[in-house]
């Protein structure tokens, strides 16, 4: 198969990396990365196990980084893929960072604030709204949790 040309599909691959090492970590496979310029400047991977926090999904490690890296706050410039639709608190994250284009693999029907339960990301009532593609490599995002979420419960049945 013949490499795609598509940047979006390149950049949810360099995300999907970043799902990957979350996966290697016992962590909810999800991974991101912000580009600015054709040029990733930030990533990130779920962390909330290791770090024992609640807000340590990866929109908002990589938008850390990205805000560290730029000495601004504002990602007006930046573009942010992420293997997974945003949930709400990720999803407000990304509209008060001001990001311009929002680029998601598998949609999350159980906590996606992107299309799924809501659009926060393009609610005209909010003072910010971007750009947004869906289902970019969306099998290769899904099957990775499927996966995940499959060897979870062989592993730990319910009682």
């Amino acid at each position: 198969m013949p490499e795609s040309k598509d940047p979006d599909e390149q950049f949810m691959k360099a995300a999907l990396r970043e799902a990957l090492a979350a996966y290697e970590r016992d962590e909810v496979p999800v991974g991101a990365v912000v580009v600015r310029d054709g040029r990733i400047i930030a990533r990130g991977h779920n962390q909330r196990e290791l770090l024992k926090d609640p807000t340590a999904h990866a929109e908002m490690i990589a938008l850390t980084s990205a805000a560290e890296a730029s000495e601004s706050w504002r990602l007006d410039d930046c573009d942010l893929y992420v293997t997974l639709e945003p949930c709400p608190m990720c999803a407000g994250a990304l509209v008060n960072a001001r990001v311009r284009r929002l680029i998601y693999g598998a949609t999350d029907p159980k906590a996606g604030a992107c299309g799924s339960l809501f659009n926060l990301v393009q609610d005209r009532r909010l003072n910010h709204r971007m750009e947004m593609r869906a289902g970019v490599l969306e099998e290769d995002c899904s099957m990775l949790l499927r996966e995940f979420f499959r060897a979870k419960r062989k592993t730990d049945p319910v009682e």
